[in-house]
């Protein structure tokens, strides 16, 4: 039989991370002033321009670590989703879907693919999603250039940024049945 993946009980939620990047793009934004008490021995010898294109700098890398957070989420939000259609043994077609995928792939639930399994079979059941679906799997190949070091160029449809990501993972938790979108 195979083991049960035991779920973390606290998770953040995507409006935590919401929350954690104002406080910490509010945070830059202070400490790259001179209120910050700090600021005449770090940035000793700065031109304000360099003290400006440092800031800018660190509020990019801020905004795409953000954009990582919230994308991460979303796709634990469908492999819980996941794994909870397919323990409850469910008779709606999408629970069936995922009980096929999960034959396919066998016991092993981080095998089965997130965009060409659980994406796919939603689109299949869901078809008015298409759209949604669609975009959401765009950007995850966003979501990969972040998570594997951005080492290359990504191929993207459109330009993705904390915000971009931030909205469409909402109209996702808003717009499809998750089971698990209560706990986003």
């Amino acid at each position: 039989m195979a083991k049960r993946i035991t779920l973390r009980q606290k998770t953040l939620s995507i409006t935590e991370v919401a929350e954690y990047h104002r406080d910490v793009e509010s945070s830059l934004q202070l400490y790259f002033t001179r209120n910050n008490p700090r600021f005449v021995a770090r940035f000793a010898g700065y031109m304000l321009s360099e003290v400006a294109n440092e800031l800018a700098e660190r509020l990019i890398e801020t905004d795409l670590r953000s954009a990582l957070a919230i994308m991460v989420r979303i796709e634990a939000t469908f492999r819980i989703d996941y794994l909870q259609r397919c323990n409850s043994k469910g008779a709606d077609d999408l629970s069936i879907a995922f009980r096929k995928l999960r034959r396919k792939y066998g016991a092993k639930h981080a095998r089965v693919p997130l965009e060409q399994g659980i994406l796919e079979a939603w689109r299949a059941v869901y078809p008015g999603t298409s759209t949604l679906i669609g975009e959401l799997s765009r950007a995850f190949r966003f979501r990969h250039w972040l998570a594997h070091g951005r080492y290359f160029t990504p191929k993207l449809a459109r330009k993705y940024d904390y915000q971009s990501v931030y909205i469409l993972a909402t109209s996702v938790l808003e717009n499809l049945p998750l089971i698990s979108a209560g706990i986003v």
